[in-house]
């Protein structure tokens, strides 16, 4: 049987599994936009890093140097990859009170656990 102390963090461990659940909910609806060459070429991603939208200038399009465009690209959907990271860290971070992988939430776990 469970004493009073593995009961509470037992408590904890379901508030944070809930609310990390909402997180990565939040993480699937929230969008984050890079962009390269100046604006002309954009990419949403969301907060998951799935990419959502591309948009790119029609001035930008030249049919004599597609590596140009290409790279703009490239370049756009990493900066938008790059902040959906960032956001996951972010909105993560606070659902886990900066605990990190190997860390407190084990050490919680194995406080429950024996």
């Amino acid at each position: 049987m469970a004493n009073p102390e593995q009961m509470k963090m037992l408590r904890q461990v379901q508030k944070m599994q809930a609310d990390m659940a909402a997180a990565q909910e939040a993480l699937a609806n929230e969008t984050v936009e890079g962009s390269a060459g100046g604006g002309v070429v954009k990419a949403v991603v969301n907060g998951h890093g799935e990419l959502r939208d591309i948009t790119i200038d029609p001035g930008v399009v030249d049919p004599e140097d597609v590596e140009t465009l290409e790279d703009l690209v490239v370049a756009a959907v990493s900066e938008a990859l790059r902040q959906a990271s960032a956001l996951q860290a972010q909105r993560m971070g606070a659902v886990t009170g900066g605990l990190g992988a190997g860390g407190g939430v084990d050490d919680l776990l194995g406080g429950l656990l024996g």
